[in-house]
Parts: C-alpha cells; sequence; structure tokens
C-alpha cells in the first residue's frame, strides 16, 4: 500500500531508539498505535523527548496503515470490543496534511472489521468541512475526538497557535446527530503560563461546546526538563515527576470556574465514557473522591458495572501475558487492585481494561485526593505534612 508520508528503510528503521521501534505500545488509556513518527509542531513539553523523537520532525513512517493495523488488532494485548485504542498519540499529530490520509485509513480499516471498541484521536491541528462527513460513515468504532487546547501564547514553548484547536472543536462540534464525540482536551495546564482568569473562562467557554471536557497538567519529565534548561525556557517546577502535575489550588481554581458545568472530568477515560453514554472503561468508580464532579447518570452507569475481581480472576486475566508471570496481588479492594511483580506498566493496563478496575502498581501508590497525579503543589504530600 502506498504511504503519504515517506517508508523508512529497514536500515532507518534500526536506527530507531528501540522504544519508537514499537509501532504498538500500551498507554494508560489504551493501545496505541504509531507506525508514522515526526512532528514539526514543536510543542516544548511533547512526549517526544522521551522516545529519542524529538529532532524527528518530518513525519515517516515505520511500515503500512495495513500491516500497522494487523499488528494492532493481532497484538497480544488487543481484545476486540473491549481494548481502547489510541492513534498517533505519541510521535505525530493525527491531523497534519500529510499524516490525516493515513488517520482516516486506519479508523477505517478498523470500522471496516466489525469492530466496537474505543478509539481516541487527538489532535491540536485543523479540522475541515469534509471529516464531518466521513467520519459519520463510521459505523462500528466508537470514536472520539480529542482538541489538545492550552491557550499557551508562549511561542518558545507551543509554537502552534491554540485557537487552530478551538476552531476545530467547534468546526466538529456543531453537527447533529453525529456518530462521533468531541472533548475539550484542556492541557496542559500550567502555573503562571496559562492558568490567568482569562485563560479559565475561555476554556469554560469551550468546554460548553463538546461533549466533555477533560483537565490535566504537565508530564515534566527529565527529558522534558533539561530541554527546558538547555533552551532557557521558564521552569515551572523544581523537580520532575513520573506523574502529570496538577497542583491542588489550580485545581480549585479550575472546579470554581466550571462549576456549572455538567461534563468536567479529571480523567481521559471517564470524559470518554460519559460522552458515549457508557461506564468508565478504566473503573475509576471505586476511587470515590474522583467522582465528586461526575453526573448522576454517570455515577449509576459506572456503579452498575463495578465489579471488584478476586485474586484468582487477576491471575486468570494475566495468564496469557509471558511477562505477567511475576505477578503478585498485594491487595484487592472496592477502590483498586493493587499488584506487584510487573517489570512495565503495559500488562497492568490489560489488566485495567480486560476487568473494568483500576490496578495499581504497589511500588507506586496513589495518594488520597490526588487522583493519581504528581505530590508536587499538593500541602498535605509526604515532606509537607
Amino acid at each position: 500500500m502506498a504511504t503519504f508520508v515517506p517508508l523508512l528503510t529497514s536500515g532507518q528503521l534500526q536506527r530507531l531508539p528501540e522504544r519508537a521501534r514499537d509501532v504498538v505500545e500500551y498507554r494508560k488509556s489504551g493501545l496505541s498505535l504509531n507506525h508514522i513518527q515526526g512532528c514539526p509542531l514543536d510543542c516544548a513539553y511533547c512526549i517526544r523527548h522521551t522516545y529519542g523523537l524529538w529532532d524527528q520532525r518530518r513525519p515517516r513512517a515505520l511500515m503500512s496503515n495495513a500491516d500497522a493495523v494487523n499488528a494492532l488488532v493481532g497484538h497480544r494485548y488487543f481484545q476486540p470490543h473491549t481494548t481502547p485504542v489510541q492513534v498517533f498519540n505519541r510521535a505525530t499529530d493525527p491531523f497534519l496534511p500529510a499524516v490525516r490520509p493515513h488517520t482516516f485509513a486506519v479508523l477505517e480499516d478498523l470500522d471496516g472489521r466489525g469492530l466496537t471498541n474505543h478509539v481516541l484521536v487527538i489532535t491540536r491541528h485543523q479540522m475541515k468541512p469534509d471529516d464531518v462527513a466521513r467520519l459519520n460513515q463510521l459505523r462500528h468504532i466508537k470514536l472520539t475526538l480529542l482538541f489538545t487546547f492550552s491557550g499557551i501564547d508562549n511561542k518558545q514553548i507551543e509554537p502552534y497557535p491554540s485557537p487552530v484547536a478551538a476552531a476545530s472543536l467547534e468546526l466538529m462540534s456543531a453537527p447533529a446527530p453525529r456518530r462521533y464525540r468531541t472533548i475539550l482536551y484542556w492541557r496542559p495546564l500550567v502555573p503562571g503560563l496559562n492558568d490567568s482568569d482569562e485563560h479559565l473562562v475561555r476554556a469554560f467557554e469551550l468546554g460548553q461546546l463538546a461533549d466533555a471536557t477533560v483537565f490535566t497538567g504537565l508530564f515534566y519529565r527529565d527529558e522534558i526538563a533539561a530541554y527546558y534548561k538547555a533552551n532557557g525556557l521558564p521552569e515551572p517546577y523544581g523537580e520532575t515527576a513520573r506523574r502529570k502535575i496538577v497542583p491542588e489550588t489550580l485545581e480549585q481554581r479550575v472546579l470554581s470556574v466550571f462549576s456549572t458545568s455538567a461534563a468536567l472530568f479529571r480523567k481521559t477515560s471517564c470524559a470518554v465514557s460519559y460522552a458515549h453514554g457508557l461506564p468508565d472503561y478504566n473503573g475509576h468508580y471505586g476511587i470515590r473522591e474522583l467522582c465528586d464532579i461526575c453526573p448522576l447518570s454517570q455515577l449509576e452507569l459506572c456503579a452498575g458495572a463495578h465489579r471488584m475481581p478476586t485474586p484468582d480472576q487477576l491471575r486468570a486475566a494475566a495468564a496469557p501475558l509471558p511477562e505477567a508471570a511475576g505477578l503478585n496481588v498485594v491487595q484487592v479492594s472496592e477502590q483498586a487492585a493493587v499488584v506487584a511483580g510487573l517489570d512495565t506498566e503495559q500488562p497492568r493496563y490489560y489488566l485495567q481494561h480486560a476487568l473494568g478496575f483500576q490496578v495499581h502498581d504497589a511500588a507506586h501508590p496513589h495518594h488520597a485526593n490526588r487522583h493519581g497525579r504528581a505530590d508536587i503543589g499538593w500541602k498535605d504530600a509526604p515532606g509537607n505534612e
């Protein structure tokens, strides 16, 4: 099959960083397909830093679309009609001019197989009026478009203008009825950068156009911090973190501005599931402090689907995975299953989606009211007590 971006040779593939060569990878909100890599938008905080792909600004294909979809649906982590899927969310924007034909090809291939999985497409690029009709032709997959909007106007940090994403959100949200759903993906929120009262009000206005809004903070990993320092960018925090950073006072301001909103969520899966009228596929319902902003109708859906697995059910779900042979079920409660013995996060995400229940790593505990975020900026964090 033809590609609209250059196809790498086998020699070029071998020279890629190891993680970049893996086109199917489990991330928290879904099994991620990334056979197109490279992006010219140059957001300073891009996750490409952590994959050794920051300098790759021209999109390139690692394989054909057909081979990529076959790799996805044939992957040991893929469960038909169950596993949430993300397309081009790690190393490019799915609606860059050269990438968009690949995005449509992947979506239409998945849909043509009769799969009903959630499929998430995250973009900040320009959508077109014709996209409405084409996406409405998809009959099976549960498609969600998540429009990344930050309002950041510092061109050294975010060169591509946020108003483009805002216009795309408005364009794609307006038609009714439509089969796909739209989400205002309000991120990354960074104190002193895009958290003025004006920024928050603008986000509230945009949120009224979408099916739901998710707000979240910055992944400030070591590689990203090093880039900020090397380029003299204003460093948002004095330390890095494994999880996204949303300081407590910032969250409270967001909740205040959105106090009249019926569709604000802290977690991507919560917003996506709500938009499709389904219970949260990540099983967050057990972590009740997450749910205090959820609509009552959604709480009822999630409560009805909440099933606490037994340790034996966890082990049975993990049995097909060689990398989960060392699984140790530490504890199971109504809130979450806590496990140990897994070398990476990927099998844990597989278990979470297979069971529709939160599965946490004992080495990285979740702290009350932090909502699975970093401790930075929370007054009751360890060391601040």
